[in-house]
């Protein structure tokens, strides 16, 4: 079994899941990214594919970048307020070929956790 990568995102203020959050998925070497996929969480949060898929994936750093900023804005809000939370990155390793990583974002609109799930 090859490794993959999975994400979703969970509104920890409304208890639901977050749907139509971008996400961008980005190789990190030193300072330099190069994105390889992106993806839209769909009703239930997530992306209907693996956001890197087993015939994909490499060992090494990534980043992932959840474009959180539309979702979080209040309805009515002017497109120029500014955020607390807008882009939310979180970078991280994977070193297991073989393994499945599923890497969550919990998010409310002023804060956010992740965890390396299952």
């Amino acid at each position: 079994m090859a490794g993959y990568l999975t994400t979703h995102v969970l509104d920890t203020a409304k208890g639901c899941p977050a749907s139509g959050i971008q996400i961008a998925l980005y190789r990190v070497s030193g300072n330099s990214h190069r994105i390889i996929a992106e993806a839209v969480t769909n009703a239930d949060g997530r992306t209907d594919a693996p956001i890197l898929p087993s015939d994909k994936f490499e060992p090494g750093s990534y980043e992932l970048i959840f474009f959180a900023g539309d979702y979080l804005r209040q309805p009515g809000q002017p497109d120029d307020t500014i955020l607390f939370l807008d882009q939310i990155p979180i970078r991280f390793g994977m070193s297991d070929a073989d393994a499945h990583y599923h890497v969550p974002l919990l998010l409310s609109p002023f804060g956010y956790s992740t965890y390396r799930g299952s």
